[in-house]
């Protein structure tokens, strides 16, 4: 299970002291107002930076960051991710699921058959699509609905898909 997550993305400075926008990947911002400190990962180079202050501003949030006192510093987080542990991640309601934790499961056939595995998960125009690599080699798309996926869980380590035919 993966221990570290994008739970948002550094946007533009606000104001002049320094304040970043961040936008919430889960779409929530309850569990963002309550770090104390965040790993900034841009450039694939991480940093832990220390939040001094911040403040809610819908759908966002709003941080400073201890050493960005300016919104020229501010911008230099432009783009960069917002990593936290698993126990900092927005909280999982009944029947809901990390995409980290997905991605790479088996996905299992009717017949109960390897026939892929999960590679990524992603908002399309009319729902989430996972994104299957299938056993040869070839990727799919598959509407993430309960009408395919009829078993999802990752302690078990797999996805059970239905109606094989939306692979064709």
């Amino acid at each position: 299970m993966t221990e570290k997550f994008v739970i948002g993305l550094a946007g533009a400075p606000f104001g002049v002291k320094g304040f970043v926008k961040i936008h919430p990947c889960s779409g929530e911002t309850g569990h963002l107002l309550k770090l104390q400190s965040v790993v900034v990962c841009k450039d694939g180079k991480e940093r832990l930076l220390n939040i001094e202050e911040i403040a809610s501003a819908p759908p966002a949030v709003l941080m400073r960051f201890e050493g960005i006192d300016s919104p020229e510093a501010a911008k230099t987080l432009n783009g960069a991710q917002l990593l936290a542990g698993r126990e900092q991640a927005a909280p999982l309601g009944e029947g809901e699921f990390y995409i980290e934790d997905l991605k790479g499961l088996p996905v299992i056939g009717e017949k109960e058959e390897t026939i892929g595995q999960i590679k990524d998960i992603f908002e399309g125009g009319g729902g989430d699509l996972a994104e299957i690599e299938l056993i040869g080699g070839k990727k799919r798309l598959v509407p993430f609905r309960k009408e395919f996926f009829t078993e999802i869980n990752p302690e078990k380590g797999m996805v059970k898909l239905q109606n094989l035919w939306i692979l064709e």
